[in-house]
């Protein structure tokens, strides 16, 4: 006897009629999402280091994840913010979880820290994507860094070129004494750009207990931990 199908699915074949769409994974019709994409978004969270500074990550930068928060971050697929933030949790998660004197999930006066959009960005996505991700996941993120000067766009840049790019580009907006950060942003390359919200918050006073990222470019840095949070 066959199944029948979901209230869900029916709800979104009625949906696809009115405003046809296409998964921002694969591209194929009538899902914002389609199941194997989805599938493919659930989190297998690990650490690497930067610069000896552990960074948690919930995704691989590669395939269906890059497709997908390319199209989120830079082609306006906000439809794709439920599964991506769910991925996102999971990796502060596991690096609160993993930060000095945590207590449980929450990591008692610790501040979820994002790195500042660039005016330039800001104007074309017309939102910050890693602060709409902890808040469709029930996360607060506490901003108090700002950019002191403007940088180019990372794609295309090596190690080197990235480091120059980012450093010095951020301030605390006021005194972090006491302040406790866990640095939370989208992709981690080389971490030019989370060291540099690191080193933000350290010159202010502030203690940084770890770096958690949506997703990871692995290729020439190897995972030195994995988590349970896994698929």
């Amino acid at each position: 006897m066959r199944r029948s199908r979901g209230v869900g699915e029916a709800l979104l074949d009625a949906w696809a009629v009115v405003m046809p769409t296409d998964c921002s994974g694969c591209g194929s019709p009538d899902r914002g999402l389609c199941p194997a994409c989805r599938a493919a978004l659930l989190p297998a969270v690990h650490c690497a280091e930067r610069r000896g500074v552990p960074v948690w990550s919930a995704l691989d930068y590669a395939g269906v994840a890059r497709q997908v928060i390319g199209a989120y971050k830079d082609g306006g697929r906000t439809d794709a913010a439920g599964a991506l933030s769910a991925s996102l949790r999971c990796a502060v998660v596991a690096a609160l979880a993993a930060a000095p004197d945590a207590r449980g999930s929450g990591g008692p006066g610790i501040h979820l820290v994002t790195v500042p959009s660039s005016r330039r960005a800001w104007r074309q996505r017309g939102f910050h994507p890693v602060d709409l991700l902890l808040g469709r996941c029930g996360l607060v993120p506490t901003r108090v860094l700002r950019a002191v000067r403007e940088t180019t766009d990372q794609v295309g840049l090596g190690s080197a070129e990235r480091g120059a790019n980012r450093e010095g580009s951020l301030v605390a907006d006021r005194a972090l004494d006491g302040f406790r950060a866990l640095v939370v942003d989208d992709i981690v390359t080389t971490g030019a750009t989370v060291l540099e919200a690191r080193r933000a918050v350290l010159e202010a006073g502030g203690e940084v207990v770890g770096v958690a990222t949506l997703a990871e470019t692995r290729r020439r840095f190897p995972a030195t931990d994995r988590s349970s949070e896994t698929r």
